[in-house]
């Protein structure tokens, strides 16, 4: 027969026990609640990752403010420029902007940026077949004229086109404009500085630099730029390069080639224009 005191015992035993289920089960709780807040924390952390990883992908891919190295005026990479205009150039006579001859029955007038990528890709690609095939032989001459795209500060673009220009009053322009295509630096890095320019200059077979440098003061080649601005507006043209092709001494129209990395089209219109 029980007595009160084994009763007290009991409900102690019973207290004690719904006390330590109430204690596991509220230390499951506390287990599970961790274990949710670690799988958010560690899903958070992988979707940091994956942005942290976008955004130096971008800033990469971008250049993201860091400091591009410029083209070096000297050096393996020059050297090889040089030598592949002064080949490409050799025994072509200039005058001013034109290289061929002036009596050549086509002209084509190229409208660029020096600091244009699909520029640089036309200059080393499509025109070293053309100049090969026709400007060598008589049969094409060529003008540079200048037109803003993707320079983006005009200060910037006047100074390099005019650069090109004064080299042109050695008739060295187009070996000035080809060794600035083919060293041309990353678009918007502000790669184009005076010692660039500079380097560019020395790199020029047979430029005078004290005479390069006076001409650059010349303002007859500001107004150069300006009137082939003037043109490119007038012609409706939005993008470089841009073309007008025809025969010397006519109205040379429009041309859209329609690749800048390829000769073929160029070929077919000048040999139409040619019988």
């Amino acid at each position: 027969m029980s007595t009160v005191e084994d009763d007290e015992q009991d409900l102690t035993r019973k207290q004690r026990r719904e006390q330590a289920r109430e204690q596991r089960k509220q230390l499951e709780e506390t287990e599970a609640a961790q274990a949710v807040r670690r799988t958010r924390l560690t899903q958070l952390g992988i979707v940091v990752a994956i942005v942290v990883a976008v955004i130096a992908v971008i800033l990469i891919a971008t250049g993201g403010g860091s400091k591009t190295t410029p083209p070096k005026p000297h050096g393996a990479a020059a050297n090889k420029a040089v030598a592949e205009v002064t080949s490409e150039l050799a025994g072509i006579p200039q005058s001013g902007n034109a290289l061929g001859a002036p009596n050549a029955p086509v002209t084509l007038q190229y409208f660029g940026d020096l600091q244009c990528p699909i520029c640089r890709k036309f200059s080393l690609a499509a025109l070293p077949p053309l100049v090969q095939k026709y400007v060598r032989t008589g049969k094409l001459r060529i003008e540079y004229h200048a037109m803003q795209t993707a320079t983006r500060e005009p200060a910037v673009f006047n100074t390099q086109q005019v650069a090109a220009l004064a080299a042109g009053k050695q008739n060295k322009m187009w070996h000035y404009i080809e060794l600035f295509y083919h060293q041309q630096g990353e678009e918007g890095s502000n790669y184009v500085t005076e010692s660039y320019l500079q380097g560019l200059a020395e790199q020029t077979p047979g430029l005078i630099l004290t005479n390069w440098t006076a001409a650059r003061n010349d303002p007859q080649l500001a107004s150069m730029i300006t009137s082939d601005a003037q043109t490119a507006n007038a012609q409706g043209f939005t993008g470089t390069p841009s073309f007008l092709l025809g025969k010397t001494g006519t109205t040379l129209q429009k041309f859209e080639p329609g690749t800048y990395s390829e000769d073929q089209p160029y070929t077919a219109a000048i040999e139409k224009l040619l019988k």
